[in-house]
């Protein structure tokens, strides 16, 4: 199949047809990875990632905080 790349805002893009892309079980809005292999583009599905926010900060070793923090006088009405 060949495609021709055209202006799109400030980018390039490629128009995929629905039947190449359900071929590989990619639909609207799924996220793709896209690389460059071998001096060729590679597209292809990501995997569903559940990122939990433990897993997030799972290997954070910033500035750790310990005991209380103080948060001034209150400015409004806020009861503390």
């Amino acid at each position: 199949m060949i495609s021709t790349i055209k202006k799109w805002g400030n980018s390039q893009g490629l128009r995929l047809s629905k039947e190449l892309l359900s071929g590989l079980g990619i639909g609207i809005d799924d996220k793709v990875n896209v690389e460059i292999l071998d001096e060729k583009i590679v597209i292809y599905k990501a995997e569903d990632v559940d990122l939990k926010l433990s897993d997030i900060f799972a290997q954070y070793k910033g500035r750790e905080e310990t005991g209380e923090t103080g948060w001034g006088k209150p400015e409004g009405r806020e009861i503390w």
